[in-house]
């Protein structure tokens, strides 16, 4: 059930990353500031990607490294953050479900604990008559060896009222 819902909803967020992408190229567009930012930021991750292809390659680091022109770098930009925008979203969602589960799970433990408590509770309870019954069996077996085999037939309750004797079957 989860996984189609997790691509379902990374389907999503790729699809809405799209339209904030092309609304970032439009705000490049009209703010200078922001064109700038984005075009800084889309240097820094082109040096960054030239030099690790380079250490991975055995190629020479030391080389310059030419810049992105404006159009490329807004492009590159643009892309980045839509890419950083899905990742996130998709962090997210795994966040989230990581959360529920866990929390999912405590009340399953909870409900558990409390299910062994009350089962450990009886015990006890049961445990408690076990050891009442035993004590008036022990009292009616003094009472039978007392009595002989009639004491047996004939023996007193010890919890009857007004001294009533038991009548025999």
């Amino acid at each position: 059930m989860v996984l189609p819902l997790l691509k379902l909803g990374t389907l999503a967020a790729k699809t809405l990353s799209k339209p904030v992408a092309s609304k970032l190229k439009q705000q490049a567009a009209f703010h200078p500031t922001f064109r700038q930012f984005i075009i800084n930021m889309a240097q820094a991750n082109h040096r960054l990607t030239t030099r690790m292809q380079r250490r991975i390659y055995g190629h020479a680091t030391d080389v310059e490294i030419r810049p992105l022109n404006e159009e490329k770098a807004v492009q590159a930009a643009v892309d980045l953050i839509g890419e950083l925008f899905v990742f996130t979203v998709a962090g997210a969602v795994v966040i989230f479900e990581v959360q529920r589960s866990a929390k999912s799970e405590a009340r399953k433990e909870e409900m558990r604990r409390q299910e062994l408590e009350a089962m450990r509770k009886r015990d006890e309870e049961l445990a408690k008559e076990v050891e009442i019954l035993r004590h008036k069996l022990e009292e009616i077996e003094q009472l039978a060896k007392g009595r002989g085999l009639s004491g047996i037939l004939h023996f007193r309750h010890s919890n009857t009222e007004g001294g009533n004797v038991a009548k025999p079957a």
